[in-house]
């Protein structure tokens, strides 16, 4: 069972663990603990490198599987042995982004769900810019421009980012702690991680986050369109 550092310590850049597994054919090594975070919630994994004795390893795909997480070693130099020490450094430029856009789009899904009450449907994104699927019937430029005013103010107002981690029966007594259409929590999880925007937004989440939203800067609603008939895609950018 691999420790997710990532959980409770987003700006954790580099760290030293123990390979606990080696898959030869996959070219993946399993650690027992890790600041890489392993991609879901529409958030890609991280990439950067690990370093095991004077040997340096790039990482270019990381996921979970069950309870440990896999990192996927680039290149062709042999890999390292079960139980050897390891050095690992994010690509943290990368990261920083993805928490400042991931941090954006809870601003735009809180914001959305406090005003007009719409379900997040679907979503995505990559460093500085992502989308948001909603239930909406109708999206028109007026309203996309009250949004994006109403989003910016919600950055400017600096409000600070909690992380909880929480038992289950606990969590789900918090209301409209799922901001989905679908519930996508498996039921077999018995701690639910939470993050809350401090007046605005709190719902469970996996993802790394900034401190608080005035890290996030400028948030522009670079497009929107419809996707069916209570459908609608919201597309952002950050600067």
């Amino acid at each position: 069972m691999t420790e997710l550092l990532y959980q409770t310590d987003s700006y954790l850049q580099e760290f030293d663990a123990n390979i606990t597994s080696v898959l030869q054919e996959e070219r993946a090594v399993v650690l027992d603990r890790t600041a890489f975070y392993p991609g879901g919630g529409g958030q890609p994994c991280d990439f950067g490198t690990l370093t095991v004795e004077d040997t340096t390893y790039p990482v270019d795909k990381v996921k979970k599987q069950g309870e440990d997480v896999l990192h996927f070693l680039g290149g062709n130099l042999p890999l390292p042995s079960i139980g050897a020490a390891s050095h690992g450094t994010l690509d943290w430029a990368r990261r920083y982004k993805l928490m400042r856009t991931h941090t954006a789009l809870h601003v735009l899904c809180g914001t959305i769900f406090r005003d007009y009450g719409a379900l997040v449907t679907g979503g995505d994104m990559q460093p500085l810019k992502g989308r948001l699927d909603f239930e909406f019937e109708t999206m028109r430029g007026e309203l996309v421009r009250e949004i994006e005013t109403a989003i910016n103010n919600e950055v400017a107002e600096a409000r600070d980012i909690r992380v909880k981690i929480l038992p289950r029966d606990e969590a789900f007594q918090i209301p409209d702690l799922i901001r989905t259409k679908i519930n996508l929590l498996p039921e077999g999880i018995i701690q639910v991680r939470t993050v809350e925007i401090v007046g605005l937004d709190l719902q469970a989440d996996g993802g790394t986050h900034v401190h608080n939203t005035n890290e996030v800067g400028k948030i522009r609603v670079a497009d929107y369109k419809s996707k069916g008939a209570i459908n609608k895609r919201i597309y952002i950018e950050l600067e």
